[in-house]
């Protein structure tokens, strides 16, 4: 295990990456976000690092050069005294709601560091230890020698592995900081969206951090541990999946999915603030926001590409609302409303035009009606809370306007009930929207008709089975829970000003408040202690689960393994590894997974799913790695056919194949705890 001090140095490199790349930006982004500038430039300093670093992969140049822009722009702004006194007033708070949500998920991981088979994260990690070990564009897939990672959405993947190599620390630690960083960034985004929309409790897009669904309470109540409570709570979908930020930090996979939260939220404070701020922005100024809503929409598709599915008609549709809007001041004040509907959707797909051309998804077949829908009961305590808020936001409109009730008919008639219970939602949300004018409700507008078209309709991909539209709701669930949860505390955080008289505090008592908010947030890890292994897998750990360090649980478990991986870690010589072919969601392909290493077949149904069978690898890939296992004469022919210098033999080899390589001509060069390592000969 690494020692604690290095983690911590680690953990300090790390941080202060980030912090120069956010203080680099502030300054230039000043003239057009005043204040807010200080929030915006932690995202949008890390969204200019993607786009830096990928370009220079793809022209096969260092990665790491892309910090020399950042390192200009903050001599720039020292240079131009653009950090003096005055302009760093109020900013320790942001900070301070940064690293209160990145110590809360620290922590989460500390007390829960493995990397585990439960979820995609050995997939992840593999993902980010193959980039760190190479970083070109197209990263190279480690679970299928010779292929690269085109099969799917990686961008996330590649930020997260370039702070890593800008920060000095090695990819089993980098795993664990992922998702502190992510949530931190999301807080600030939260954050930021409160103060656009509210003048008092902008604190109040935070909760959806935190927030879990009604299923979660109901299953606590009933008295079931905390960890299989919340798991529950994301299945409480016959043949669904509901995942939400919250079980997001305790799962503790840095999925594709959780990582686009951060550019997610930006993209929505970028909206609300075009909504709000428009009128009185000059044009340098609009273009400037269309320009960083261009770069968050842009990386969309890389970071998670279910997201572009959702903002980029957003995007248009905000866009051509603010052009109604200000189409009365005539002229080219007008058109340059206009333009962003059509110029941020262009200009943020062209940005990675590349990256679109190089993708080939294999995963998904059509689009087709769901035969099956939700019951009632689980939908409304999966959305309940949500429901609730806007039941109340609608409550004045339904007497004025009953008729608005029929939408249900047609979906009550077809058995589609919970279809009903949301179609009659959006049906008064749209009619609020047209009353009132506000994002926030526009938002909730969003939410909403995606948690209707999942009950209509979902995505077939490679395994059509019971769990046909798992994945549909997976993606889009986690998308209407961060539009639901940003509109609907707009909605209460308007209603509570509105009330101010009920809550009236003095600064002493919020602050104390806050305080002990912040103290019971930090605590939860340390008292709970939430352990997916223990809890969800019955892994009974011996030690090293107080860490930073991915790997450290394999000291404890597999050994043999641990110190394989830190041995490969440092070796340099190009050229896959041959393992055992992987079983899916199980303890399979650790070394491609922890070193980045490529090999032949990894996790064999997740390279199915991506790639489909078209070129008929199935049949010819994994039979070869059972034959290179069992016979010698061919072992060197095959391994070269691959591209595979080294062959590792450990328990899980031993266990699936009959080992034999005696006379095969292989050169040990690694041998311990029952495990071993072969490389092919130069002389052979």
């Amino acid at each position: 295990m690494i020692g604690y001090g290095d983690q911590a140095l680690f953990l300090l490199s790390w941080l202060a990456v980030l912090k120069l790349l956010q203080l680099s930006v502030w300054p230039w982004l000043r003239p057009v976000f005043g204040r807010l500038a200080y929030p915006v430039a932690f995202t949008s300093s890390l969204l200019a690092l993607l786009a830096g670093s990928w370009f220079l992969g793809l022209a096969q140049l260092p990665t790491w050069l892309a910090i020399v822009p950042f390192l200009l722009l903050l001599g720039a702004g020292i240079a131009r005294r653009q950090y003096g006194r005055p302009e760093w007033e109020g900013a320790w708070r942001w900070d301070l709601v940064f690293f209160v949500f990145f110590l809360f998920v620290l922590e989460l991981r500390f007390f829960n560091p493995f990397v585990s088979h439960y979820s995609e994260q050995f997939m992840d990690l593999a993902w980010v230890a193959s980039i760190m070990r190479n970083p070109v564009v197209t990263p190279l897939d480690p679970w299928f020698a010779g292929g690269t990672l085109n099969i799917y959405y990686y961008l996330g993947h590649w930020l997260m592995a370039q702070l890593g190599l800008l920060a000095g620390v090695p990819a089993r630690i980098v795993f664990n900081l992922i998702l502190p960083t992510v949530f931190g960034l999301a807080a600030i985004n939260c954050l930021l969206i409160g103060h656009l929309l509210l003048e008092r409790y902008r604190w109040l897009p935070l909760g959806l951090l935190v927030l879990v669904n009604p299923t979660a309470l109901v299953q606590l109540a009933a008295g079931k541990a905390l960890v299989p409570a919340l798991d529950h709570s994301r299945h409480a979908i016959a043949n669904g999946l509901t995942e939400y930020p919250f079980f997001s930090t305790i799962l503790g996979d840095p999925h594709a999915l959780v990582m686009s939260m951060f550019n997610q939220l930006f993209l929505i404070a970028l909206l609300v603030f075009a909504w709000t701020r428009w009128d009185g922005l000059s044009l340098r100024q609009r273009w400037a926001v269309m320009g960083l809503t261009a770069l968050s929409l842009g990386a969309m598709p890389g970071i998670n590409s279910w997201d572009v599915l959702i903002y980029a008609p957003l995007v248009v549709g905000v866009g051509l609302l603010i052009w109604w809007r200000a189409r009365h001041e005539g002229g080219w004040t007008a058109w340059q409303a206009l333009l962003y509907p059509f110029l941020v959707p262009g200009l943020g797909l062209g940005l990675y035009l590349p990256y679109l051309l190089d993708l080939q998804p294999g995963s998904v077949h059509g689009v087709l009606p769901v035969m099956s829908p939700s019951e009632p009961i689980t939908f409304l305590l999966t959305h309940g809370f949500f429901f609730v808020v806007v039941m109340v936001a609608i409550a004045r409109f339904v007497p004025r306007q009953p008729f608005l009730l029929l939408v249900a008919v047609p979906f009550l008639y077809l058995g589609y009930y919970s279809a009903a219970i949301a179609a009659v939602l959006l049906a008064y949300m749209l009619w609020r929207v047209w009353q009132t004018g506000r994002i926030e409700d526009l938002l909730v507008v969003t939410g909403l008709l995606l948690v209707l078209a999942v009950e209509l309709i979902y995505f077939r991909e490679a395994f059509d089975n019971e769990y046909f539209r798992t994945n549909t709701m997976h993606k889009f669930y986690y998308i209407a829970w961060l539009h639901l949860g940003v509109g609907c505390a707009g909605l209460v955080g308007r209603w509570l000003q509105g009330r101010a008289e009920l809550f009236s505090t003095t600064p002493v008592a919020r602050k104390v408040v806050a305080a002990i908010a912040v103290a019971g947030l930090l605590a939860f890890p340390v008292v709970f202690q939430p352990d997916v292994g223990r809890d969800l897998l019955g892994i009974q750990f011996k030690g090293g689960s107080e860490t930073l360090d991915g790997l450290a649980y394999l000291d404890y478990e597999h050994p043999g393994d641990a110190d394989v991986i830190r041995f490969l870690e440092n070796y340099s010589e190009p050229g896959c590894i041959v393992e055992a072919v992987g079983d899916d969601y199980s303890y399979a392909s650790p070394i491609s997974s922890f070193t980045g290493m490529p090999t032949i077949v990894g996790k064999r149904s997740h390279e199915l799913q991506w790639r489909t069978n078209k070129d008929n690898w199935w049949w010819s890939r994994i039979p070869d790695v059972q034959t290179i296992y069992e016979n010698p004469d061919r072992t060197i022919e095959l391994m070269r056919q691959y591209g595979c210098c080294l062959i590792y033999v450990g328990a899980i080899e031993h266990e699936k194949y009959t080992v034999d390589l005696n006379g095969a001509g292989l050169e040990p060069i690694y041998n311990r705890d029952g495990v071993q390592i072969f490389r092919i000969p130069e002389t052979a």
